[in-house]
């Protein structure tokens, strides 16, 4: 039942921080979001006492730092973790070119090009969720999938991020 608890059961993105990008990025964001909530792992540290969830999750860019706001299921807040956004400034850069270039190529290139970018973008969404997963070490506990779905969400704030 504790893994029941260890999980985000609602999960807002800060509308004032959140980059504008194309009806497709848009897309993937609402999905990142609703797959999150469906399934994920989710335990930070350090809580007090009666802190192990269910959680709510406000994301939010501030002063160049990635703000976690988690809160209880009341909305109280328990802990804030910020990170830096500056690691992440070359594997989202690189995340969105070849998310443009993606979305370019499935209206008109051959079907082993579009497989190959979409390897690419991939590769680099799961080299962004692992920056996430090591950055979030001793401060928040993900598993892979979680960090996944939650790299989407950063891309959507860092658009306007730094």
């Amino acid at each position: 039942m504790a893994e029941d608890r260890r999980r985000i059961v609602k999960l807002t993105l800060d509308e004032a921080s959140i980059g504008w990008r194309d009806a497709d990025v848009d897309h993937e964001r609402r999905v990142a979001i609703f797959d999150l909530i469906e399934h994920n792992s989710f335990r930070p540290e350090g809580l007090a006492e009666g802190g192990d969830g269910p959680f709510h999750l406000r994301l939010a860019v501030a002063e160049g730092r990635l703000v976690f706001d988690i809160r209880d299921d009341s909305d109280r807040p328990l802990r804030a973790v910020m990170l830096s956004l500056v690691p992440f400034r070359r594997v989202v850069k690189d995340y969105f070119d070849i998310c443009d270039s993606y979305f370019q190529a499935i209206k008109t290139a051959s079907p082993s090009r579009i497989e190959a970018i979409d390897m690419g973008r991939r590769g680099l969404h799961n080299e962004g969720s692992e920056l996430l997963r090591q950055r979030l070490l001793g401060k928040i506990e993900i598993d892979f999938d979680t960090a996944r779905r939650l790299f989407t969400l950063i891309c959507a704030l860092y658009a306007k991020g730094p």
